[in-house]
C-alpha cells in the first residue's frame, strides 16, 4: 500500500484546511502513474494542479480518475491550522494500516521533520518502510492526484450549495473511493 499525502487552503486564516490522504492499493503502482501521466495528455495539461486549472479540466479530470484503483481519506480542518497537530492527528486517525510501503507528503521537509513524522507513526503502532517529503510534485503523478482530491473537497466543504460539486464528491463515496471524512475544530 502506497499513501500519498497533500494539502489544500492551509495558507488561509480563516475558513476550512483539507487534508487529503490518498491511498493506492494497486499490485502495480506504474501502472496508475502510467494512466494518471496518459490523463494528463488527454487534458493537454504537463502537470495537474489544482489551483491552476480552470473548472473544465478539473471535473473532466475528477471524472477520468474516478475509474483508476486508489481510495482516499480526508481530514477537514478549521483554521488556523497548527501542522504539527494535523498531522499527528492524520497518523493518529486516518493512518492505520500496517502494510504500508511508503508514504510520499508534498511539500519538501527537512529531514528531522520526516524523522519526527515516522516516530509519530511508530507511536501509533504504525510500520513505513519509507517516508518522504516531495517538493515537486510534478515528478509525482499521484501526488497530483491527491492535490486535486484535496482542493476538491475544501471546495465542496465550503460551498455546500453547489449541487454539481456535490453530486460529484457523492459518486466517489457510492464507488467507495472516498472511505473516511473527518472534521477537526
Amino acid at each position: 500500500m502506497y499513501i500519498f499525502i497533500d494539502e489544500s487552503g492551509i495558507h488561509k486564516t480563516v475558513g476550512r484546511s483539507t487534508f487529503s490522504v490518498v491511498y493506492v492499493e494497486i499490485p502495480n503502482l506504474d501502472k496508475t502513474r502510467k494512466q494518471l501521466i496518459e490523463i494528463n495528455q488527454k487534458l493537454d495539461v504537463d502537470l495537474f494542479h489544482w489551483a491552476e486549472q480552470r473548472w473544465t479540466y478539473r471535473h473532466k479530470y475528477l471524472k477520468r480518475v474516478i475509474n483508476l484503483d486508489f481510495s482516499f481519506k480526508i481530514a477537514i480542518f478549521e483554521n488556523p491550522v497548527n501542522s504539527d497537530m494535523a498531522f499527528t492527528r492524520i497518523f493518529e486517525h486516518l493512518i492505520l494500516e500496517n502494510n504500508i510501503k511508503s508514504i510520499s507528503i508534498d511539500g519538501k521537509k527537512p529531514k528531522w521533520y520526516e524523522r519526527k513524522l515516522k516516530k509519530e507513526l511508530r507511536r501509533h503502532g504504525v510500520k513505513v518502510k519509507k517516508l518522504r517529503t516531495i517538493k515537486n510534485e510534478a515528478s509525482e503523478p499521484i501526488l497530483q492526484l491527491a492535490d486535486a482530491l484535496a482542493g476538491f473537497s475544501l471546495y465542496v466543504y465550503e460551498n455546500q450549495d453547489d449541487k454539481i460539486n456535490k453530486s460529484l464528491l457523492e459518486r466517489f463515496r457510492k464507488l467507495k473511493k472516498l472511505l473516511v471524512e473527518m472534521h477537526f475544530y
